[in-house]
């Protein structure tokens, strides 16, 4: 190379603009950075009531629709953890006494639920309609007879999320965020239901309690 392209050369490498978000980019802030787009995809955590029974609705035209809207009704009505949900064992359902074992996972303060009649029926249900009538130890259970997973339980709530027309991302730990914010918008006390849910901080269960439009209620009268 002559001395005139080495200079050129030169002059060029040092007229170059290096954009800073290029600095220091590592694999890393790039799952930040997806992260962060997927949760801005949602407008909330949470999905009401009745969001919640839209959601079980359409799982209903799964294959095996009534195992997998009965997962979704105790994932809701218990505060339940993917991990937590598919562990749950037919032991641990008292159906004479109406009451769930619930065992919580990270750490969480093991409990006793009390179980409602559309839980109950719902569970019967399902104890009746296994496969080739086999008696599983677990209650939710794959077309193997398996454990469910706990990947395969997030992605029919994904699906069901989806089939039901949500215009923004379902996952399945909304489930539990859904039920803290019923209990806390029906006005149950902010312990209870820090023992309810398991947190072995009560600076967990607040974010509920924040959102709890009753603690208005009062301070606009007409």
């Amino acid at each position: 190379m002559d001395k005139m392209n080495v200079d050129e050369a030169a002059s060029t490498a040092a007229n170059v603009t290096v954009e800073p978000d290029t600095i220091g980019w590592t694999p890393q802030m790039a799952k930040k950075k997806k992260r962060k787009t997927l949760k801005d995809a949602r407008p909330r955590e949470y999905l009401t009531e009745r969001e919640v029974e839209r959601l079980m609705d359409a799982a209903r035209e799964n294959r095996w629709g009534h195992r997998d809207a009965t997962a979704i009704l105790l994932a809701y009505r218990h505060g339940l953890r993917a991990s937590e949900l598919v562990a749950i064992r037919w032991d641990d359902i008292e159906f004479q006494t109406g009451k769930l074992h619930v065992r919580r996972a990270k750490g969480g303060q093991t409990s006793v639920h009390p179980l409602g009649g559309k839980e109950l029926r719902a569970l019967r249900r399902l104890q009746r309609e296994a496969p080739d009538g086999h008696r599983t130890v677990h209650a939710f259970v794959s077309e193997r007879l398996a454990p469910l997973s706990v990947a395969g339980y997030q992605r029919m709530v994904a699906r069901a999320g989806e089939a039901a027309g949500f215009p923004f991302l379902v996952h399945s730990h909304m489930l539990r965020h859904s039920c803290g914010y019923k209990l806390a918008n029906d006005g149950q006390d902010t312990r209870a239901i820090q023992h309810y849910l398991g947190h072995r901080s009560i600076a967990s269960t607040v974010r509920y309690t924040a959102l709890a439009s009753t603690r208005f209620k009062n301070f606009w009268k007409d």
